[in-house]
């Protein structure tokens, strides 16, 4: 029984039909107010009419309260003609209604009335005016008619207040059950979640209303949580793998030394292989550090203004030289004048180095890397585009994230943490960036960089690329 009570069903069932008596409520007596003031008006009115016909005429005062009586079979009128000293001349009132002041308003007094039973006291309306030799004439009515009026609404009232309790009662728990059946889905798929089932959803209905929005706002919050915790085992399991492999080497190498090293070049050849290794171990810790750090939004505080277009020119010149060496043709198209945006300068450098080295990286000799900058409705476009192998579409939404290689990237050197840094950065400046084929057959990555851009809890959904990056060559 008290979980019946506590239930929201029950209480909206209780809500409803409290309001619904307080609406009856409030209806009836607005009725019953509206009522009454009408057939008051309505008799005072008649009763001033009827008093000042009988004032007109003092002679045939007597005989015109005589008349209002008699006309009346249900003997519900009442009348009076008094001397100066308050004697009765004619009707059948007894006494003049002690407190009625002789001015023609009608009024509810107390009043003694002549019967065939004998005198009787009762409530009355009345009205009365004064005659030219000092004497009164009453007039009056009594206050069943009100009364009845008074008592049939409240019957009326009392009879259609149950109903009204009822019926409202069972509208609300028929709305009450049908939230409750939603609430019981979302329940159900709550405690699925809550077991660790992630693939988890909460049910969305087809009506938009409030609830749907919220199953999708927390449908889409699950989809994120799902995909962090996915890339925090993965990124486990690649940090293992990847820690393991020059550690173990290492070792391998620090034993075979110990014993088979006979002067002290061999010594300083294997101490100088193993600060190698253990400084790929350390970068690929920083790397990671720094992409936890990006990507709780600690750099946002200090977002200033600055020129994209130099930051692309400088970006592009610092890989000139070493594309030139390997015999590839590094083009860029900048547009004249300045391109203003919002943001980290050194961080979106830092994106845009990692971009261009990729590609320098994985265009074969002969080939052609191609940055561009560009103006589109929507902010600044920026592009790296070259003529390499590509990345097959199956594996384009995966190469950002953390330590994900491409197969054809598997034989160059890196850690797979470049183009997760990449995504970080845009995530924090609220940029978007995607990966797609270029015209030449190579890969294609598209930067998009709004002009009012800057840091967004929306920003993981409007990117594809939702895993940060990592120093200049990490990829």
């Amino acid at each position: 029984m008290t979980d019946l009570v506590r239930s929201t069903t029950f209480r909206w069932a209780l809500g409803i039909a409290l309001w619904s008596a307080l609406l009856a409520l409030a209806m009836f007596g607005f009725v019953y107010w509206q009522t009454a003031a009408f057939l008051r008006e309505e008799l005072a009115e008649t009763l001033r009419l009827e008093v000042r016909a009988a004032a007109e005429d003092p002679a045939g005062a007597a005989g015109r309260v005589e008349t209002w009586i008699a006309m009346d079979r249900h003997a519900t009128h009442y009348g009076g003609v008094f001397a100066r000293d308050g004697a009765r001349r004619a009707g059948n009132l007894v006494a003049r209604p002690p407190g009625l002041a002789r001015d023609g308003d009608a009024a509810r007094v107390g009043a003694t009335i002549e019967t065939t039973d004998g005198p009787v006291a009762d409530e009355i309306w009345a009205t009365a005016l004064a005659l030219p030799d000092g004497g009164t004439v009453v007039i009056g009515h009594d206050t069943d008619e009100i009364d009845r009026v008074r008592a049939t609404t409240l019957r009326a009232m009392g009879l259609g207040l149950a109903p009204a309790l009822v019926l409202s009662g069972l509208g609300g728990l028929v709305l009450a059950s049908r939230a409750r059946r939603r609430l019981a889905a979302t329940e159900a798929a709550l405690a699925g979640i809550r077991r660790g089932d992630l693939r988890r959803r909460l049910p969305v209905g087809t009506r938009d209303d409030e609830f749907d929005r919220l199953a999708r706002d927390v449908n889409r919050m699950l989809d994120e949580i799902e995909r962090l915790l996915e890339e925090v085992r993965s990124v486990g399991d690649a940090v293992a793998h990847d820690l393991r492999t020059p550690l173990t080497r290492l070792r391998a190498r620090l034993e075979r030394s110990r014993e088979q090293a006979t002067s002290v070049e061999e010594l300083r050849a294997a101490i100088d292989q193993g600060l190698a290794w253990i400084d790929q171990t350390l970068a690929m810790v920083t790397a990671i550090l720094r992409i936890g750090e990006i990507e709780h939004g600690r750099r946002a505080a200090g977002f200033a203004g600055f020129d994209l277009a130099t930051v692309v020119r400088e970006a592009a010149e610092l890989f000139a030289p070493l594309a030139e060496d390997g015999g590839i043709s590094l083009a860029v198209a900048v547009a004249d004048g300045a391109v203003p945006i919002r943001g980290d300068r050194d961080l979106v450098f830092e994106a845009l180095a990692n971009l261009i080295d990729n590609a320098v990286k994985f265009t074969p000799p002969g080939g052609t890397v191609r940055v561009g900058l560009a103006e589109t409705g929507r902010g600044a476009l920026v592009t790296v585009e070259d003529t390499g192998p590509g990345i097959p579409p199956p594996e384009r939404a995966r190469v950002f994230r953390r330590f994900y290689r491409a197969e054809p990237a598997r034989g160059t050197p890196g850690n797979g943490l470049g183009l997760g840094l990449v995504a970080a950065i845009a995530g924090l400046h609220g940029f978007s960036v995607e990966v797609g084929e270029a015209e030449g057959g190579g890969a294609r990555f598209a930067m998009l960089c709004p002009r009012e851009a800057g840091p967004s809890r929306d920003a993981p959904f409007k990117t594809k690329a939702r895993d940060p990056l990592s120093r200049v060559g990490e990829g």
